[in-house]
């Protein structure tokens, strides 16, 4: 359930923004979605004018795009630290709290975004929130998406499973896992839910990031906002 909204110039202006916030020798947590993308593409260039980094994908689609625009890849297991992460988000609250997952990748970006020094945030105006209220994907495994609906139902949440836009079937993860889009309306306490649902036994990862952000880049049509975690 991919977000809608945003221009592609306010995304190209986040994302380009964010790049330049690389530096010779970093190795780069390389996020998914078409913010994240702008940045990838900012950074392909960086790297043909001479720039040397090492990028981390979160997705297929990330590691192909970087492929593509000529970014040096290394796997996650291979690297002691990321310096620094950027990716996207599908709403971001005004304390910084993300709501991710629109591409299902939300399980590898967790791990990527988390394990960066720096972990910055790329948007639109139309991503920004005062409190989330966007649903929540669940990543799951298969065979426990029927017990993992009920104990969504249980925490006051509305469980859907995310099918598949262009076939028959649901969304499989690249981890071949499926994925529970789930609405739990306004959250006014992202973390105390976050615990909720990483406790669920079958649940693979879910799509709220709290306490990750350090800073969210926001693209406008005359420039770019940017708001920090310690602001």
């Amino acid at each position: 359930m991919k977000t809608p909204g945003g221009s592609d110039a306010a995304k190209r202006r986040a994302g380009e923004h964010a790049a330049d916030l690389v530096t010779d020798g970093d190795t780069v947590g390389l996020g998914t979605g078409s913010t994240a993308a702008h940045a990838i593409r900012a950074l392909g260039q960086a790297v043909e004018d001479g720039l040397d980094i090492r990028g981390v994908a979160t997705s297929y689609a990330s590691r192909d795009l970087a492929r593509e625009v000529g970014v040096p890849l290394v796997d996650l297991g291979a690297v002691e630290r990321i310096d620094v992460a950027i990716d996207g988000a599908d709403q971001v609250s005004d304390d910084l709290a993300l709501i991710k997952g629109g591409g299902a990748a939300h399980a590898r970006e967790k791990v990527v975004d988390a394990a960066a020094e720096r972990f910055v945030v790329v948007a639109d105006p139309s991503k920004e929130a005062s409190l989330l209220d966007r649903s929540v994907p669940v990543e799951v495994l298969p065979d426990a998406r029927g017990t993992v609906r009920r104990a969504i139902r249980e925490l006051d949440g509305t469980p859907t499973l995310r099918a598949a836009e262009r076939k028959d079937g649901p969304v499989v993860t690249d981890n071949g896992n499926l994925v529970l889009d789930c609405e739990f309306g306004a959250i006014s306490d992202p973390a105390a839910l976050a615990t909720d649902l990483a406790t669920l036994p079958g649940v693979v990862e879910h799509g709220l990031f709290v306490d990750l952000a350090d800073e969210v880049h926001v693209g406008h049509a005359d420039g770019v906002t940017v708001r920090r975690a310690d602001e």
